[in-house]
C-alpha cells in the first residue's frame, strides 16, 4: 500500500456544510416555503406550528423546524423565546408608577414651597406621587409670609401643613421662623442651598460646580454672568436647568430627603 499522506484527512472549506441558523418565528417575519413557493408573514406561532399569511390574506399552517427560507437563505424556524417579565414602571421620583390612575380628591393638608421655581421642580419630579396622594403644592412668596399663612390655615389632625424653605441654616431668620411654627400638625424643613437652582446637580446642567456669588449680589444674576448664560433668569431656569431634570437622581440628596419627608408628613392621617 502507498504510504498515507498527512493531507488525506483535510477537507476543502467549500465542502464543509455550515449549520443552518435558527430564527425565531416572531410576528410579521416574512418566511418562504420553497417547496410550494408560498410566501407569508408570521401571524401566529403555537407550540409546534407557525401560521403564515400571504399578501392576499390566505393563511397556511406549517410545522416549526427546517425547510424555510428567510431573505433567500435556509433557516430553521423555532418558537420565540418568552419575553422576560417587565419590572414595574417608575415615576420621575423613583416610586412605582400607577398607570391610568385618576388624581385623588385633594386633601385638606398642603405643602408650601418657597417660590415658583421650587414649585415647578417639585411638580416635575414628584407630580405623579402628589396626584396619587391628593396633595396640593402652593408657592410661598417669602418666608416672612409664613406666620400669617399658618394662622389662616389652622393646621390640625387630618389637615397638616408642610413647608419647604430655601437656605435653612442654623441661626438664620428662616430657622427662627421655622422653630416658631413647627409642631404636631405643621412641619417646616429646608435645604442648605441659597436657591433651588443649586439643588440640581451641576453635571445635569453641564457645569463642574455652581459658581460662588459674593454676598450682596443677586445670586441668580451672578450665576448667569459667571457661566456666560442669558441674563433672563426665567429663561435660564426653564431651558437650561428645569428642562434637563428628568428623574430624582438629577437632584441633590439633601433636597430629595426633605421633599419625601414633607409628603409623608402631610399624608399621615
Amino acid at each position: 500500500m502507498p504510504p498515507r499522506s498527512p493531507y488525506d484527512d483535510l477537507v476543502h472549506p467549500r465542502t464543509v456544510k455550515k449549520p443552518v441558523p435558527q430564527v425565531e418565528a416572531e410576528r410579521d417575519l416574512v418566511v418562504e416555503d420553497p417547496s410550494s413557493g408560498f410566501v407569508g408573514a408570521v401571524v401566529r406561532c403555537e407550540k409546534d406550528v407557525v401560521h403564515l399569511e400571504d399578501r392576499f390574506g390566505k393563511v397556511r399552517a406549517y410545522p416549526l423546524g427546517p425547510g424555510f427560507w428567510v431573505d433567500g437563505r435556509p433557516v430553521v424556524l423555532v418558537r420565540p423565546k418568552p419575553a422576560a417579565p417587565a419590572g414595574p414602571a417608575r415615576s420621575a421620583s423613583g416610586s412605582t408608577y400607577v398607570a391610568n390612575a385618576r388624581a385623588r380628591v385633594a386633601r385638606e393638608g398642603r405643602i408650601y414651597v418657597e417660590g415658583k421655581h421650587d414649585a415647578e421642580l417639585v411638580e416635575k419630579v414628584w407630580g405623579h406621587d402628589l396626584r396619587i396622594e391628593g396633595v396640593v403644592v402652593e408657592p410661598l412668596h417669602g418666608v416672612d409670609d409664613l406666620p400669617g399663612i399658618v394662622r389662616e390655615f389652622r393646621p390640625a389632625s387630618g389637615r397638616r401643613l408642610g413647608v419647604l424653605v430655601d437656605h435653612l441654616v442654623t441661626g438664620s431668620k428662616e430657622s427662627r421662623i421655622a422653630g416658631q411654627i413647627t409642631g404636631d400638625h405643621a412641619l417646616v424643613v429646608g435645604h442648605p442651598f441659597i436657591d433651588i437652582w443649586q439643588a440640581v446637580k451641576p453635571s445635569v446642567v453641564g457645569i463642574k460646580a455652581w459658581p460662588t456669588v459674593p454676598k450682596g449680589e443677586d445670586w441668580k444674576t451672578g450665576v448667569c454672568r459667571r457661566l456666560g448664560w442669558e441674563d433672563d433668569t426665567g429663561y435660564v431656569w426653564a431651558q437650561r436647568i428645569l428642562a434637563r431634570v428628568k428623574v430624582w437622581t438629577d437632584l441633590e440628596p439633601t433636597l430629595i430627603g426633605r421633599v419625601e419627608e414633607l409628603i409623608d408628613f402631610v399624608t399621615t392621617d
